[in-house]
């Protein structure tokens, strides 16, 4: 077994045994600490934001800063409903499936329109947004800038594990795949 396929498994291995954690717990947070933390322990989230930095990097270099900001940008759409109240259905299960449905995206990135892609991208972003925005209370502008830029970050990582991955043979497809299997975990907890 070679190296590259030892360390795939390892990675798909560790996010299957991932326990369900739940980033939204409807209570509410304040300040640029908070909404930086927010995306980096909810697994949920954290989960969601590489997987759209693994898809960008299976897209053409010069395209790849697509998706991330079209995240970003409906990210803060979404927070800003979910700020004023304006509500939204299926957030929760939407954000769990996002997590599956990116994954499955990168797992057929050579495959799949990148329209449909940033689509659903955007799509996923509003409800992630709207999580954060409905918890979000006091100092909301250090929490949104705290949970934009720690989503960004995590986009980046994402783009760089992507890159790597995408060295290896089948390796988008296992990345794709362990993150879709991470999210059923989490929807199943």
């Amino acid at each position: 077994m070679t190296f590259a396929l030892k360390r795939t498994l390892a990675v798909a291995g560790l996010t299957l045994a991932a326990t369900p954690a739940f980033a939204h717990t409807g209570g509410t947070v304040a300040g640029f600490a908070s909404g930086f933390a927010h995306p980096i322990l909810g697994l949920d989230h954290l989960m969601a934001m590489v997987a759209v930095g693994v898809w960008s990097a299976a897209q053409p270099a010069r395209l790849a800063w697509r998706g991330p900001a079209v995240f970003v940008a409906m990210l803060g759409v979404g927070a800003l409903l979910g700020m004023n109240g304006i509500s939204m259905p299926f957030v929760e299960p939407g954000i769990l499936a996002s997590v599956v449905i990116l994954g499955l995206m990168i797992a057929a990135a050579r495959m799949l329109p990148a329209a449909l892609g940033l689509v659903a991208i955007g799509g996923f972003a509003l409800l992630h947004g709207h999580a954060h925005g409905t918890e979000a209370a006091g100092a909301l502008a250090g929490y949104m800038t705290g949970f934009l830029l720690a989503s960004a970050l995590l986009h980046g990582a994402g783009y760089g594990a992507g890159r790597i991955a995408a060295m290896m043979r089948f390796g988008l497809i296992a990345s794709g795949l362990a993150i879709a299997a991470g999210g059923l975990v989490l929807a199943g907890g």
